[in-house]
């Protein structure tokens, strides 16, 4: 899921980082959470990482959080499991309204408390009046959510994660040449099909860019909210891990009965006892424990 202020925003955003994306954190996650809550949609308490994302294709100031959440949440007796809808997790119309609501309600209060700071073409809006009529359009227009499809597995979660996490506003591969003080680089046009693209810039335009990106100090960018968050985690994911669905743990009740093979397969081959699941072992975790290889068969 990706929340995405709209452009207006951006000049005020350069102005009050901390405050501004504190708030983009702080609302996106309570919209989610809230949704999810309502019976209407999903009905469930669920999880997920938030990563702060500021700059677009051309190094723009484009301040937006991505969320990746399970497809499914805990139900609130902590019982079961709780998957999602199969075409949709929770509807993006319903999120954006919510978001748009949270974030401009804290914008006022964070006004209001003197949080904000104005200056130069800005400095107008340092006046309630003017604040307020500069803010009350952007309440009626709609506010993006995007909600993205799937991943195809834990790999993929981690390859998305790195992608924002641990880079900063350009990689290094879309950079192609620096020469008479120009800098030109790559860049993916989503409004024509992805088309790559080059744009040329000069080298204090390309580092003006680069630096709108910069964070305050020890501002935290990797943040997570729900059965996530780092005080309930140790506590849920295990519950989480239990209540999921798998494919190969053992089967129950008439499932059990019916499938023969799934049956024997969890039988003890000698005392024919109904066998349990411990503890589950990823491949690198199995090879870390197995036996040595024998001397003839490693040669």
């Amino acid at each position: 899921m990706v929340f995405t202020l709209p452009r207006e925003l951006a000049p005020l955003a350069l102005q009050n980082k901390k405050v501004l994306y504190d708030l983009l954190f702080r609302a996106s996650a309570e919209t989610l959470l809230e949704v999810a809550r309502d019976p209407q949609h999903l009905g469930a308490e669920i999880g997920f990482c938030s990563v702060l994302h500021t700059w677009n294709q051309k190094l723009g100031l484009h301040p937006q959080v991505h969320c990746v959440v399970p497809a499914g949440g805990l139900s609130f007796d902590h019982r079961r499991w709780i998957k999602s809808h199969h075409a949709f997790f929770l509807p993006v119309r319903v999120l954006g309204r919510v978001f748009r609501g949270k974030f401009v309600a804290a914008l006022r209060r964070a006004f209001r408390d003197g949080q904000l700071d104005f200056h130069g073409e800005l400095q107008r809006l340092a006046q309630p009046k003017t604040f307020a009529a500069w803010l009350r359009p952007l309440f009626r227009k709609d506010w993006v959510v995007y909600s993205k499809r799937p991943f195809g597995g834990p790999e993929y979660v981690l390859q998305y994660l790195g992608r924002y996490t641990h880079r900063v506003a350009i990689s290094n591969h879309r950079l192609l040449s620096f020469a008479d003080g120009q800098v030109t680089f790559h860049w993916r046009d989503s409004a024509h099909q992805n088309e790559q693209k080059l744009l040329t810039l000069s080298l204090d335009e390309f580092l003006r860019r680069f630096l709108l990106h910069l964070l305050p100090n020890r501002f935290v960018r990797i943040r997570n909210f729900g059965f996530l968050a780092n005080r309930r985690r140790t506590a849920s994911l295990p519950l989480c891990l239990q209540l999921l669905p798998s494919r190969l743990g053992p089967q129950t009740g008439q499932d059990a009965a019916t499938a023969d093979g799934a049956k024997d397969l969890w039988r003890c081959p000698e005392c024919s006892g109904p066998m349990v699941v411990l503890e589950r072992l990823a491949p690198a975790e199995i090879q870390l424990r197995s036996p040595p290889l024998p001397i003839a068969a490693a040669a």
